[in-house]
């Protein structure tokens, strides 16, 4: 069944699978290339504006046990050279598996809230660029006012290459569009990386805008955890060692993911989706993306309810 994230699928799924010592000892040297610790932030500065809540103090995490529920950040990032990037995608994930279920949800890029650190309110995807990881961590913690255990980040570059070595993916296209030279048919299509790159970049043309387009990156991420958890070619699966090693950096530590994939893994039945809903606004003649208080609670209050170990 699925498993908690495609980026890290395939190198658990090869740790636990009884494959060759060379490919586990393989998986074993690209978890820990992709291994990246989550350092410190600057102390939280919130505007004085008064349409953003105040700093609060995210619940405490505590400390990880067996079948504990945990959450996950994945940031997609677009980066080029000379260009510390965006994050492009910011999908969490939230892994509880005495429910047998996966919670994912987007936060719209234009989202606009308090950036933990920089002094100053934006869109939320800009943290990437002031902070890197730990700040678009501690601004998503802070706008869900939820603690983030982990995150998990990929190049959209190379999140194509990565679809192209499990074989493509397989969608329902919603609404006819073109995008980048590409027509893309309603109807159920098989895409190759670059295009499965550009169907979950789309945003202009589709008539929910950002929420269509999040729902579209939130069908290839789940078809690449399909996918990534089949593969059973050496050749594909060493690929794709390579490309995970050279693109994807999580604090997940090789350990981690072999009790993931043992204990979680069997344990996910399903995969859940909701949407933060907000409405568009002009401030200071940027556009924005505007979640009120009360939806901000209800996405807080829906990942806390999912993160408790019971399954009621």
């Amino acid at each position: 069944m699925l498993l908690w994230t495609g980026a890290a699928a395939a190198v658990i799924l090869l740790a636990a699978s009884g494959l060759t010592y060379y490919l586990y000892s393989s998986a074993q040297q690209t978890a820990g290339k992709m291994y990246e610790e989550l350092g410190p932030v600057k102390p939280v500065y919130v505007s004085k504006d008064t349409e953003v809540r105040n700093a609060k103090t995210p619940e405490q995490p505590v400390q990880m046990k067996r079948l504990d529920p945990f959450t996950v950040l994945v940031l997609g990032v677009d980066q080029r050279e000379h260009d510390s990037g965006r994050s492009d995608s910011m999908i969490v994930l939230s892994v509880n598996p005495v429910k047998g279920s996966i919670l994912m949800f987007n936060i719209p890029r234009d989202t606009r809230t308090a950036i933990v650190g920089h002094a100053d309110v934006d869109k939320i995807n800009h943290a990437y660029a002031f902070g890197g990881v730990q700040m678009s961590v501690a601004t998503v913690e802070h706008f869900l006012d939820y603690p983030i255990d982990y995150f998990v980040k990929i190049n959209m570059e190379s999140f194509a290459r990565l679809i192209d070595l499990v074989g493509g993916v397989e969608v329902d296209n919603p609404v006819e569009f073109d995008y980048d030279g590409t027509v893309f048919a309603k109807g159920n299509l098989s895409l190759n990386g670059q295009d499965a790159l550009k169907y979950a970049r789309m945003r202009y043309d589709d008539p929910r805008g950002d929420i269509g387009r999040n729902a579209r990156q939130r069908t290839i991420l789940k078809q690449l955890m399909n996918k990534a958890t089949d593969i059973s070619n050496v050749t594909h699966l060493q690929s794709l060692l390579s490309e995970l090693g050279n693109y994807v950096k999580t604090n997940i530590t090789f350990s981690e993911m072999k009790t993931f994939v043992k204990d979680y893994g069997p344990a996910i039945r399903k995969v859940d989706s909701i949407e933060i809903k907000g409405a568009g606004q002009t401030i200071d003649r940027i556009w924005y993306y505007i979640v009120s208080e009360a939806e901000r609670d209800r996405i807080h209050n829906l990942l806390k309810a999912h993160q408790l170990k019971s399954s009621a």
